[in-house]
């Protein structure tokens, strides 16, 4: 991961301390890329929101009226198709969006804790902006295999 600089871009609309988890979503995003194999400059931006906001992102992007815990908007279309970039500017593969308290429910449920669950939404949504999917068995398996592999270092 020598030749891979990741910048992440971290928005805090809650008002809450998942500001405070730079350096986790930093790093859990320079895996996610280094994993892939990419070298150069990379930008992400993740954005933690309240459920309400949420609940609104998941109706007007997919047409469900229920909080969801992550969304993902990639700046690449399905053929490839991305931005024109100058060489000096870092490729911005897009947007992840969080839900602060369903996280937080999530790391109770699962008995995990509030920086796992954190940790893990980051490194699903970066995957799906990195073109992951699980619409199928096979794919839920590799993407899930991914997100295990980005996550081995951290404590439950």
């Amino acid at each position: 991961m020598a030749g891979l600089r990741v910048d992440v871009e971290l928005i805090d609309e809650t008002g809450a301390t998942a500001i405070g988890h730079r350096e986790l979503l930093r790093d859990v995003a320079r895996r996610t890329l280094g994993g892939e194999g990419l070298e150069g400059d990379y930008q992400v931006t993740l954005t933690i929101v309240p459920d309400g906001r949420m609940r609104e992102l998941n109706r007007d992007h997919r047409g469900i009226d229920r909080v969801t815990d992550v969304l993902s908007f990639p700046l690449t279309d399905q053929d490839g198709a991305e931005f024109v970039l100058p060489p000096s500017e870092p490729t911005h593969l897009g947007d992840v969006v969080v839900a602060l308290e369903q996280a937080r429910r999530q790391a109770s449920l699962y008995e995990h804790s509030f920086e796992r669950e954190l940790a893990y939404l980051a490194a699903h949504g970066i995957l799906h902006l990195l073109g992951y999917d699980h619409e199928d068995e096979a794919e839920r398996l590799h993407m899930r295999a991914r997100e295990e592999e980005i996550l081995a270092e951290l404590p439950r």
